[in-house]
């Protein structure tokens, strides 16, 4: 499924101004991450993608409609074509791991199924396999507030795994997760949308993911897009700029950007006097 931006903008209800002017366009089966200091408009721009918010200004087009000039059923029906991966997962702490995995398809099922899987799981097997993708198998008929962040973030993970969408979207999906686990749980989104051809749309905060994983990347600073630019085409100069205010290490761009990055390639950020 292709997305498209045409002129968003997008004002919250306490007045703050957090998209200005965004035109994007994004091809179905496209991988795409988005990186940007805090506050620049990363989360916001997932939600207007997945229809969680809609835009004060502008337009979004899925596959060249207009998702808010659907019906209320119509639009029920396209938001179960689209996976969103929460930095904080939005499960129920008494919820057991089965139960929250198999979540992923309530959209699509009849309401006596979705009902009769939180007595009975209906595809136990299907949410284990999900599960053991992101190395948490052992853990599926735990109950969710038995479960750390970073597991939780990782079932939220295997929720969208298990249901297969054709857009996934996903805001700061790793980042309560050791290195190791980040870059396993980020493969597994991008194996899954490629196996699939589901658009991928990712906001990170990990640049070294964003390298390794996404031959697009789009920068954001303050709502707006400071660059949309091939992996390849980001340089160094351009990272540091677009997080010059946060002093903080990024890794050094080199012309070979889907190599590994080693810590021997990280570079300060920080302004002479910052500790």
């Amino acid at each position: 499924m292709s997305l498209r931006l045409e002129g968003v903008g997008l004002v919250h209800a306490n007045g703050h101004r957090a998209l200005r002017d965004v035109s994007l366009a994004f091809a179905g089966g496209e991988r795409v991450a988005v990186i940007g200091p805090s506050g620049a408009g990363k989360t916001t721009l997932v939600r207007v993608l997945g229809t969680s918010l809609r835009p004060s200004e502008g337009r979004l087009f899925m596959d060249d409609g207009d998702p808010w000039r659907l019906g209320a059923g119509a639009l029920r029906r396209l938001r179960a074509t689209i996976g969103v991966v929460h930095q904080s997962p939005p499960i129920p702490p008494r919820l057991r791991v089965v139960t929250a995995v198999l979540a992923g398809r309530l959209g699509t099922w009849p309401a006596w199924k979705a009902l009769a899987s939180l007595v009975v799981p209906g595809d136990a097997a299907g949410a284990r396999d999900a599960l053991d993708r992101l190395d948490l198998g052992e853990r599926v008929f735990d109950r969710c507030d038995r479960l750390s962040g970073g597991q939780l973030q990782r079932v939220g993970i295997a929720r969208v795994l298990y249901q297969r969408p054709a857009i996934i979207l996903a805001d700061e999906p790793v980042s309560a997760l050791d290195p190791a686990l980040a870059d396993l749980s980020v493969g597994a989104l991008v194996a899954e949308s490629e196996a699939r051809g589901a658009t991928r749309v990712a906001s990170l905060h990990a640049v070294d993911l964003a390298l390794k994983w996404f031959p697009r990347l789009i920068g954001m600073k303050a709502g707006k897009v400071a660059f949309d630019r091939p992996t390849a085409a980001v340089t160094s100069a351009m990272l540091h700029e677009l997080y010059a205010t946060e002093g903080r290490a990024l890794p050094q761009q080199g012309v070979d950007v889907l190599d590994e990055v080693r810590p021997s390639n990280v570079v300060s950020l920080k302004r002479p006097g910052c500790q």
